[in-house]
């Protein structure tokens, strides 16, 4: 019963992981039949890469920064939603309803609110002041802007997780609580907390592995530019094998990204999971 489920992880996950490593060790360009093995050159050229430490600092940001950014607004959303409040219906449809679209269309949604010309935003700056913004160009700020509009697009996700768990919470907990004269922030610290880990390791590992990995709003927002001010792994990663013409070292540069996603994801799963039991 096995086999049909080992037939298609070894073909789409296994075997491509196993020739990403095989051709990391070549001079490869990606579309010539002719290359050549050599070695750890790859990986000691990234050593010595002056944008990759910057690269490295964005997808960190992109994937921490979301996930505490996301779980935080999420759990404020479920929370309230929770309550008997008119219309929480719509109100929950509208926070998911980001989730649905693509992120390459939702990139370019918001890229077109951010844009240097004609952009919406700008359009509204320039009812107050002679010059707009080019935010997006702004090494300084753009990479805290894909943050927030990859945060916008998921918050939903963490949102059901979090509205599922609370929902499980039975209310006698808070009912005993109340008798023994407990604050509202008291509850919410020594019940909804302990009581919402599994949730909360869920949403945590979830948000960290998605972000880390965050491409399409990258590409659709600013391309990784200015230069590779704002590129994630996974955009330097293209941009090397079809830009370039470098395969060999954008396969060592992808098996950097999953060594990393696993290392974070991987230590914050085993991290939760024992809070959980000490919990």
């Amino acid at each position: 019963m096995y086999l049909p489920t080992l037939i298609l992880f070894s073909a789409f996950i296994f075997f491509p992981f196993i020739k990403g490593i095989d051709i990391s060790l070549t001079n490869w360009d990606g579309y010539s039949q002719e290359f050549r093995r050599i070695g750890l050159e790859n990986y000691k050229r990234m050593l010595s890469d002056p944008d990759i430490l910057n690269v490295i600092k964005n997808t960190f940001i992109y994937g921490v920064g979301s996930t505490l950014l996301q779980n935080i607004i999420g759990l404020g959303y479920a929370i309230l939603l929770n309550q008997s409040i008119k219309g929480k219906g719509i109100v929950r449809t509208i926070v998911y309803l980001p989730v649905i679209i693509s992120p390459l269309i939702m990139g370019y949604i918001w890229y077109f609110f951010f844009q240097y010309n004609g952009g919406a935003l700008n359009d509204i700056i320039l009812l107050f002041t002679d010059q707009p913004a080019n935010l997006l160009a702004d090494p300084k700020l753009n990479v805290w802007i894909i943050t927030f509009v990859n945060t916008f697009q998921y918050i939903g996700v963490a949102m059901i997780v979090y509205l599922a768990g609370l929902q499980s919470i039975s209310k006698d907990y808070y009912e005993a609580a109340q008798l023994d004269g407990a604050s509202a922030l008291s509850q919410f610290k020594n019940i909804t907390l302990p009581l919402l880990a599994p949730s909360i390791t869920i949403n945590i590992v979830l948000n960290l592995i998605g972000g880390l990995k965050l491409f399409d709003v990258i590409k659709a927002m600013t391309d990784g530019g200015p230069g590779y001010a704002s590129a994630s792994l996974s955009t330097m990663m293209y941009q090397i094998y079809f830009a370039r013409q470098d395969a060999g070292y954008a396969a060592s540069l992808g098996n950097l990204m999953f060594v990393i996603i696993c290392v974070v994801s991987l230590t914050a799963l085993f991290y939760l999971r024992k809070r959980e039991v000490q919990e």
